[in-house]
């Protein structure tokens, strides 16, 4: 057993995240489209507030994105509720909505639709770029001296 843990350290499987847990973000981003209007809107939230959306209330009571290490999978929890003319509310939506397949359950009002765009967390380290060598690029020729002349 201590050699399959000191395999693991050696490896570097083990991490700070556990293989299959999602990291939570502090921030939602959602897209709206007002249908009347023709425009489509782009907005943040941060998790546990709510942010207005012409006369729908939204609040992600959680967003996840799957590890580096892991096919992608951006989800959140999310409450929409419909600011009616009287000024009272009515949950119009509470479920799970899906980055990568925002048409599966995203909100389809008669008026606006709102799906998730993805999760963030501004304070984490920006993702490695990775980059890729240019094949037109000539390899440095190391430097030849020439003889001097006698």
């Amino acid at each position: 057993m201590k050699r399959l843990a000191l395999w693991a350290v050696l490896c570097g499987l083990t991490s700070s995240v556990a293989l299959g847990e999602d990291i939570k973000n502090p921030v939602a981003i959602f897209a709206g489209l007002d249908k009347i209007m023709g425009i489509t809107k782009n907005f943040e939230e941060k998790v546990g507030e709510d942010v207005k959306f012409s006369n729908l209330v939204i609040r992600a009571e959680v967003c996840t994105t799957a590890p580096i290490t892991e096919s992608p999978k951006t989800a959140a929890f999310v409450e929409i509720d419909e600011i009616k003319k009287d000024d009272s509310k009515k949950r119009i939506f509470s479920g799970w909505m899906f980055a990568e397949s925002p048409g599966l359950n995203g909100l389809e009002h008669p008026v606006l639709d709102v799906w998730l765009v993805g999760c963030k967390d501004p304070n984490a380290p920006p993702p490695p770029v990775e980059t890729i060598p240019d094949p037109t690029a000539q390899p440095d020729k190391p430097e030849t001296t020439q003889p001097a002349p006698d």
